[in-house]
């Protein structure tokens, strides 16, 4: 799950580090930039939890997922042969349908595959080693070189071909035990009225949005910042989001692993604090000493990631509703966070100043604090009072 996740961002971060080729290529603006990133998240979104949601109901969540591997890999390539603003978003945006179907499901055969005392470490190492080693730190550096070498279009057909291989893997090894849905309720819908009555949902939401959104909000600008604004160098900016790759890897194995020990609550409030200081950093000690030490570690804050997407969801309800709980915080934090966080900092950056975007990351990162002190802890065993609330029985 691991390595499919991988390939996933492997795709879907390429856009990010190949923004200053395609830009100059095909003439886009911050605002276009912004609405590429959005079209992608916005059908994610819907995916992550209706396709999700129907793959759980109808038990069908092993085909949904190798179905999905085999798209995205597949609407890689059609980004490449993209010759303007509205081909290259129409590609994104299929991409992001099929790509949304395929975080929750990986969550959940890892979730069930999983002892609680370790549920946060491998959701955490699921997210690391996916995201960040082949997202944020192999993707710049391999892209940027092949663009400098090849074209950027030959950079988006080489990420397609991963994504197939991995799908015949997982199709031979992923067992029907931990594919196949459990204690599916006869009267079973898509509805996700019924998630709501838990807390952790009600608030796991908009958290999601804020974390997402402080994500989001610098990813698809910051490569072309670092070297229309800052002045580096393609090689220098590769590097740079290779280290920020390399601390959102350490540091999605650190929050999620001191989670299991310290709770939920305490490691994500001392992170995501820390995650605060990230866009500061970036616009305030650019070429000093204390620039690359301080960046690596406010990025800390991206462990945070992979708690509020799928151990905080999955903790808090009964287990046949696990994967469409997930579904639904990743799909609506991907809405706000992924679609119009990225679309408003575009339009900023263009109609303010080219940094805004940072500044809205660091509104994003501080209102998620609110919201962590709103949850309640979910690391411990949810007793059955809490996890099963209390209904009328239907005749």
């Amino acid at each position: 799950m691991a390595l499919v996740f991988g390939c996933l961002f492997f795709d879907r971060l390429a856009l990010n580090f190949l923004m200053p080729y395609i830009a100059k290529d095909l003439l886009l603006s911050d605002t276009q930039i912004g609405l590429l990133a959005g079209s992608l998240s916005l059908a994610w979104a819907f995916s992550s939890y209706f396709t999700v949601a129907w793959a759980e109901v109808k038990n069908r969540k092993k085909l949904v997922f190798l179905v999905a591997v085999i798209t995205f890999s597949l609407c890689s390539v059609g980004s490449g042969v993209a010759v303007s603003f509205a081909t290259l978003f129409f590609a994104r945006f299929i991409m992001g349908f099929s790509e949304g179907a395929v975080i929750p499901l990986a969550q959940n055969f890892v979730e069930r595959e999983s002892s609680p005392n370790r549920l946060g470490l491998n959701a955490g190492i699921l997210q690391g080693v996916g995201s960040a080693l082949f997202g944020s730190i192999l993707a710049p550096i391999i892209l940027v070189s092949i663009a400098e070498n090849m074209g950027w279009r030959n950079a988006f057909y080489v990420t397609g071909i991963p994504g197939i291989i991995l799908a015949l893997i997982a199709w031979r090894y992923i067992k029907k035990s931990t594919a196949e849905s459990i204690e599916i309720k006869i009267n079973s819908t898509i509805s996700f009225t019924e998630l709501f009555q838990y807390n952790n949902i009600k608030w796991g939401i908009p958290l999601a949005c804020c974390a997402f959104g402080w994500w989001f909000a610098t990813l698809p600008f910051l490569s072309k910042y670092f070297i229309e604004v800052q002045g580096m160098t393609p090689d220098e900016m590769g590097k740079t989001m290779g280290l920020l790759g390399l601390s959102g890897l350490i540091g999605s194995i650190i929050v999620s692993g001191l989670s299991d020990k310290y709770g939920r609550k305490p490691i994500m409030f001392i992170f995501m604090s820390l995650g605060i200081s990230y866009p500061f950093v970036i616009y305030f000690l650019h070429g000093t000493i204390l620039s690359l030490p301080l960046l690596f570690i406010s990025y800390f804050a991206m462990g945070c990631i992979a708690m509020v997407a799928a151990v905080i969801p999955s903790e808090a309800v009964p287990v046949h509703l696990k994967a469409k709980a997930m579904g639904l915080v990743m799909g609506i934090g991907e809405i706000v966070g992924g679609v119009f966080i990225p679309a408003i900092s575009g339009v900023l950056s263009d109609k303010i100043h080219s940094s805004s975007f940072l500044w809205v990351s660091a509104v994003m990162a501080i209102l998620s604090l609110f919201f962590i002190y709103k949850l309640q802890e979910s690391n411990k065993t949810i007793n059955k009072k809490e996890a099963f609330p209390q209904v009328e029985p239907v005749l």
